[in-house]
């Protein structure tokens, strides 16, 4: 039977050819619209019932970052839309040897339906979407990482039932996560706080631009240094690497800063009895996270990690479709 979905606002006719550059650049039923469809396209993976909606489509698949669960989850997930995906590193392609991004954009446009990039830069992306006539997806830089809280929300919503109202605490460094949570807690009424030690908080117009989002859908976002605190009523305990990729050379020093936020089993005690630990994964046990939290029965990372998949095949069937 094909995909039929309860509520498709009409805004939503208007997703293809749109890029996904931040979760900001759609709307809270337009989210919601995604994640209704990753759960259709879930059911129906589950049950031998997938759909070639992008048959003879192509993505081309930029990296110039390392990659696991973003590479083979695009790559996958095109593949079972009935597309093909692309991989072009930037040492194989033009780009690596000076050719701007703009001829690249305009080259790949005549070859592709759609680009996914994993990149430093955030800048680099919305310059590639810029000059692209086919949709730009942003599979991480320095500044957000989308796909990533899409897959996230989906995983609360199936874990808790709802996302408005929901408690979540991030703890962990103000990073590309910290800013895209921001963004998709002020987008679905999320409760969120931010804990850090001093200094590692997310960057002021980060927050605000957040804080804006949260006037229509009745979430808040707080920030607390103390985890102890920070955990207090949580839904959900989330965190990250202490040290992203390319702050390699702050390891020893991040390390010392937040020796005292990892998230063990008795900090995961003082949240909800039933709260959950998500981790967008790698994990670096016994620094962020005791071993003990992340394979215990409270954890859900790798269904979070799977739903990477299904987000982003509704993501990619929306706008290349």
């Amino acid at each position: 039977m094909p995909i039929q979905l309860k509520e498709a606002p009409n805004s939503t006719k208007l997703l293809a050819g749109r890029d996904f550059l931040t979760l900001g650049d759609f709307t809270k039923e337009e989210i919601h619209y995604l994640l209704q469809l990753a759960e259709q396209l879930k059911a129906k993976r589950k049950n031998g019932e997938e759909e070639a909606l992008l048959k003879g489509k192509t993505l081309g698949m930029i990296f110039e970052k390392a990659s696991t669960r973003t590479r083979v989850s695009f790559e996958a997930g095109i593949y079972q839309l009935g597309g093909n995906g692309i991989f072009l590193s930037t040492k194989d392609l033009q780009i690596g040897r000076g050719e701007s991004i703009a001829d690249t954009a305009k080259v790949l446009s005549g070859y592709l339906d759609g680009i996914m990039i994993r990149t430093f830069s955030q800048e680099m992306v919305e310059q590639l979407a810029e000059n692209a006539s086919i949709p730009v997806i942003n599979g991480l830089t320095d500044l957000y990482h989308p796909c990533q809280v899409l897959a996230d929300l989906l995983t609360i919503k199936e874990q808790k039932g709802a996302l408005k109202g929901i408690n979540v605490t991030y703890i962990g460094d103000g990073n590309n996560m910290a800013n895209s949570i921001m963004v998709g807690a002020g987008l679905m009424g999320i409760n969120l706080t931010i804990c850090a030690p001093n200094g590692y908080f997310p960057k002021e117009v980060e927050v605000e631009n957040a804080k804006k989002l949260t006037a229509s859908s009745s979430g808040s976002i707080n920030f607390e240094q103390e985890p102890e605190m920070a955990v207090t009523d949580a839904d959900i305990i989330y965190t990250d690497v202490w040290a992203s990729m390319g702050q390699e050379e702050e390891q020893k020093k991040r390390i010392e800063a937040f020796h005292q936020h990892q998230v063990t089993p008795k900090l995961l005690s003082l949240a909800k009895p039933d709260a959950s630990f998500m981790h967008c994964l790698p994990a670096h046990r016994g620094e962020e996270v005791a071993a003990e939290v992340i394979d215990g029965t409270q954890s859900i990372v790798f269904q979070q990690a799977e739903n990477r998949l299904h987000a982003q095949k509704a993501l990619m069937a929306a706008i290349m479709g």
